[in-house]
């Protein structure tokens, strides 16, 4: 098989025979599938199997791969020049579009990936405040930055680990973990540390440890504690920005956030991020202020081509018919697992969901870890011989886009059909 042969390849000269740690399918075991291409909602590995895609490149295809516009604009700009080093008005337009998106965003820096961006926030709230400590929660993942893998979700959590060997613990130290969904737990850390806290960081609507939405005002009470405090709340929307809402979350809810990370999507499937802020925060970054961020690949011209499509197309797209179409698959897992007696908990929000193998309400970490990881990687498996291709892992997202059509939600439900079946 050639998925097979590539993996033990790659693990010879890759460690784990991967670029990112949950690709090689720790929690759910066997061999992934080397994706060879993609078209709308679907993947094809090298070793010519397809299967509808529940991955979705973790939230970035919300229109399906290989759209024929944004393929369009890649080779358009490609064929100028791949990378310049230099400003360009690709830039200009994509951070006009960002601002309109977004009304607490006022100024927006490019970067190259989600981590950059929350990296970046952490020296920008830091260096705003004149404050060293950070609040986040346990279960969201933020990149790996060094002073938020503490407690982090995704792919640390599907590997059962707690932090990371080569973080300092002095750096850990200043780095608060609370339980998500806990306001007075928030509200108690927020008045003791205030005096040195520089910021909360938080996933508005958590995605990394399954997805898990916010509790009815937790988020608005973060806003009020942190404005209290002095310190700056950070809303990290790389998987919530413009994928349940143009601009995000925070536009649904009209909560207004002192900086916003972004990424996945506004590059429509290309290598991106994004800071965005209040513009006497963001004027603190260099050239402007001494706060230092350089990235030779930020704003890249292929990537803001992309992106610029991208969001063109989501503008126009109705976010209701995708979440709809969202709710007919959830609902027609919930039956079909009802139907055998089987314990399904399906936290959704918009076109995100996640099949929790527990009884009882998920609403933070702990009650996301009682799902039954065995249980789900038999699952898993069975849905991929059967030709979906799920999240392998317990603790992640699964991502419908506007590609996936009756055709591939009534083939998915009868592979689920088959694979319960099979339990």
């Amino acid at each position: 098989m050639v998925s097979r042969d590539l993996f033990a390849r790659a693990q010879r000269f890759i460690p784990g025979g991967v670029n990112s740690p949950v690709r090689a399918f720790g929690a759910v075991g066997g061999v992934p599938p080397f994706i060879d291409k993609a078209s709308g909602a679907t993947v094809t590995d090298a070793d010519g199997r397809r299967y509808v895609d529940y991955v979705g490149s973790w939230g970035p295809m919300i229109l399906g791969h290989s759209h024929p516009p944004i393929v369009a604009a890649i080779r358009k700009a490609a064929g100028r020049g791949t990378s310049y080093g230099a400003p360009t008005a690709g830039e200009v337009e994509m951070a006009e579009r960002i601002v309109a998106a977004l009304p607490a965003v006022e100024l927006i820096r490019m970067v190259s990936s989600g981590t950059e961006a929350t990296m970046t926030a952490i020296r920008l709230a830091r260096g705003f405040t004149g404050r060293r400590k950070v609040i986040k929660f346990i279960g969201c993942y933020h990149g790996h930055v060094d002073a938020l893998l503490v407690k982090a979700g995704s792919g640390v959590a599907t590997l059962g680990i707690p932090g990371s060997p080569g973080v300092p613990e002095t750096l850990a130290q200043l780095t608060i973990a609370l339980p998500y969904n806990d306001d007075a737990a928030a509200r108690e850390a927020i008045q003791t540390h205030g005096d040195d806290l520089a910021g909360v960081i938080v996933e508005p609507v958590a995605g990394n440890m399954g997805v898990v939405p916010p509790a009815p005002g937790f988020l608005e009470s973060l806003r009020e504690l942190t404005a209290q405090s002095g310190s700056l709340l950070i809303f990290d929307e790389v998987i919530t920005g413009f994928r349940v809402a143009y601009g995000g979350w925070q536009t649904l809810m009209g909560i207004r956030p002192d900086l916003t990370c972004l990424g996945k999507i506004i590059g429509g499937g290309l290598p991106v991020g994004a800071l965005g802020g209040r513009r006497d925060i963001m004027a603190c970054l260099a050239p402007d202020g001494p706060i230092y961020q350089a990235g030779t690949l930020s704003g890249n011209p292929l990537a803001m081509a992309a992106g610029k499509a991208t969001l063109d197309l989501l503008k126009e797209a109705s976010y209701a018919q995708l979440e709809n179409q969202t709710r007919i698959l959830c609902d027609g897992y919930r039956e079909r697992f009802a139907r055998r007696g089987l314990p399904l908990r399906i936290n959704q929000v918009g076109s995100l969901f996640t099949l929790f193998f527990a009884d009882g309400p998920v609403t933070d970490f702990a009650t996301a870890a009682r799902s039954d990881g065995k249980v789900f990687a038999r699952f898993f498996h069975g849905m991929l011989d059967r030709g979906v291709y799920l999240p392998p892992s317990p603790f992640e997202a699964h991502f419908v886009s506007f590609a996936h059509g009756d055709r591939e939600i009534e083939q998915t439900l009868a592979a689920c059909d088959k694979t319960l079946a099979a339990l």
